[in-house]
């Protein structure tokens, strides 16, 4: 079998080419530009360039009998570009439907999108998980260009017969991770005391291993087809317990101050960091078991066994200067 993989430099399409080289399959890996990834007897690099409704994605189609689609303009917490909900949309749906639609007259069989849970929304209650059957509650454009690309893809699925599959992921870790997670790993393993210890939160996250073999298995399932998944590890914990987990794996102290939530917002906010705040203070659950039931999936890592893995590429660079 030959899968298409977009966004192959990425953090996640890195993992993703190794994965399903290691289950025996081959690589067309379709990358921005051509550095980092090389071509090899299984694995097969395309540059594309730039993303948008011109892109031409036919040479990297060729024999391809599933698309993963992951390349993406990414969710970023300050903007500068002119208009982003454009930019968003010309990378995230434009560009998506062209590959789509290439995708189909070529005779793909299977097309997976890598969306985001930010489609459901923002937060959830700890006794109220999002669900694939919640209504879109989309608060930015990044999660509104992904909503839109998910909406553009179901009526092209239809018209075609090309299977479509979609999965929302919560937060991503693992080795390569950058970002928050990485911020929060460089805290620990510097002995910074973060005063998150009265958070009582609850938050899914997906260990980057995990989501590729769930994406593989998308790819592969023919009870799949047509259906949209939410994916995470299913061990949820509070912001304070990651902290604990984190410095687990790295053999380091726990640092926790037990600071009020509500004096930890007022100050964030006084210095325009209320929404990095709001994602470690307030909840964020997703209820995976329809993949589990569906696919008769079950994540291949533990959180500790993930956890682990990161925490040994952290400690493995430069004592986390590349972070």
């Amino acid at each position: 079998m030959k899968i298409l993989v977009t966004g192959a430099n990425g953090f996640v399409g890195a993992a993703l080419c190794k994965h399903i080289l290691a289950n025996g399959m081959e690589v067309h890996a379709a990358t921005r530009s051509d550095h980092l990834l090389q071509s090899s007897e299984h694995l097969k690099v395309f540059v594309v360039g730039e993303l948008d409704q011109n892109t031409d994605w036919i040479p990297a189609l060729t024999g391809v009998d599933a698309v993963i689609h992951l390349a993406a303009r990414v969710h970023v917490m300050n903007d500068d570009a002119i208009d982003p909900l454009r930019e968003f949309l010309k990378v995230n749906v434009e560009a998506t439907v062209k590959l789509a639609r290439q995708a189909a007259a070529a005779g793909v069989k299977r097309f997976v999108y890598l969306s985001s849970i930010k489609v459901n929304g923002e937060f959830t209650s700890m006794e109220r998980p999002f669900r694939e059957t919640d209504i879109p509650n989309p608060r930015d454009f990044y999660a509104v260009s992904k909503l839109r690309a998910e909406e553009a893809l179901r009526p092209l699925a239809a018209g075609t017969g090309m299977e479509v599959v979609i999965i929302r992921p919560p937060m991503v870790y693992g080795p390569g991770v950058k970002a928050n997670f990485a911020k929060l790993l460089k805290s620990v393993d510097k002995g910074i005391p973060l005063p998150l210890g009265h958070v009582a939160n609850k938050r899914s996250f997906v260990f980057v291993d995990t989501l590729c073999d769930a994406l593989l298995q998308c790819a592969t399932h023919p009870a799949a087809a047509g259906h949209t998944y939410l994916v995470s590890d299913g061990n949820d914990m509070s912001t304070a317990e990651l902290v604990q987990a984190i410095a687990l794996a790295l053999n380091r102290p726990v640092r926790l101050l037990p600071v009020p939530v509500s004096l930890i917002r007022i100050a964030a906010k006084a210095v325009g960091r209320g929404a990095v705040v709001d994602r470690l203070t307030q909840s964020l659950v997703v209820d995976s078991s329809i993949i589990r039931k569906d696919l008769e999936w079950c994540p291949p890592y533990t959180v500790a066994d993930g956890l682990q893995i990161t925490a040994e590429w952290y400690l493995s660079c430069s004592s986390g200067e590349q972070t």
